[in-house]
């Protein structure tokens, strides 16, 4: 099997960049200069043609097509546009403008200050009048469904499902594409479905909220502005947030999320009054066996 048929075999490459890294070794002679010369700049390799490689390299215009297709590409242009796409998202990592050891701040400071200023960000963003509509939304829905894809996302869904049960509401998170369709199809008049995702533009969010109005169920999203999650949605919750560039820091827009779910958590439980406080007692006593202490402390741990 030629490498070109071992290329197509494997499909086409979603990180062309590794598959170059991965092959470089069993290209031809004349490949393995095509190679060399695109994995020294590959910013300039997105922006040269056929013949430039041939001429700069000293190699035949082929053998940069079949140098194109040993990596699973259709052609020159495929290559291109799979590199392009490719390096725009790892190109921070690749080259990554990290401060030096020795000038860089405390790892702490680096951590808190970022999600301070974010913070501040996004609480200059948010809108009184769509976090009421969701508060008022939530408050008098029969059951709330949070949805939320990948790591981050997903995680602020579990959290709000944890935060608003203890409040008195009937609610429960997925993030499996799957089965959020499943139990997006599920929902009804009353009901409200609820998509958390930093960018918008998972189908599956978008599907299940789809889903969910379609047989009747309100929805609502916190995203970023102008995403087609916020086209699917009745109330949006719109933040764009920007992320620090240190490569190594965790992702702020994850915990100015849950900072989010807590304004409209608390603002519920407000709403709520006397029956909030009656369900947190019970809450609060069915654990004291387990704290040994009858001191203020977070309702679970």
């Amino acid at each position: 099997m030629t490498e070109e048929q071992a290329a197509a075999q494997a499909g086409p490459p979603i990180d062309i960049i590794l598959r170059l890294r991965n092959v470089v070794d069993s290209l031809s002679a004349s490949e393995k200069q095509v190679a060399a010369f695109i994995l020294d700049d590959l910013e300039r390799a997105t922006l040269a043609t056929v013949s430039g490689i041939s001429e700069a390299v000293g190699v035949s215009e082929p053998t940069v097509i079949r140098f194109c297709r040993s990596l699973g590409c259709e052609g020159f242009k495929d290559f291109k546009i799979r590199l392009a796409r490719n390096l725009a998202v790892s190109l921070q990592y690749i080259n990554p403008e990290t401060t030096a050891a020795n000038d860089r701040p405390a790892f702490s400071d680096l951590v808190f200050s970022s999600l301070v200023e974010t913070l501040k960000v996004a609480r200059n963003q948010l809108d009184a009048v769509a976090i009421d509509k969701a508060a008022k939304m939530i408050d008098t829905a029969r059951q709330v469904a949070f949805y939320g894809v990948g790591g981050g996302s997903s995680i602020v869904a579990q959290d709000a499902a944890n935060r608003f049960f203890r409040i008195g509401v009937m609610a429960t998170a997925h993030s499996d594409g799957y089965l959020q369709r499943m139990h997006a199809s599920t929902l009804g008049e009353g009901d409200v479905a609820v998509a958390i995702s930093a960018t918008g533009r998972p189908e599956e969010l978008i599907d299940s909220l789809t889903i969910a109005r379609q047989y009747g169920a309100a929805t609502l999203s916190l995203t970023k502005p102008g995403s087609p999650l916020t086209r699917v949605s009745d109330v949006v919750i719109e933040l764009d947030l920007p992320e620090h560039p240190e490569i190594f820091k965790p992702t702020a827009t994850r915990l100015v999320f849950l900072c989010v779910i807590d304004v409209l958590a608390t603002q519920v439980g407000y709403m709520r009054g006397e029956e909030v406080r009656e369900t947190l007692r019970r809450i609060r006593s069915s654990l004291s066996s387990l704290h040994e202490t009858i001191d203020p402390q977070p309702i679970g741990d």
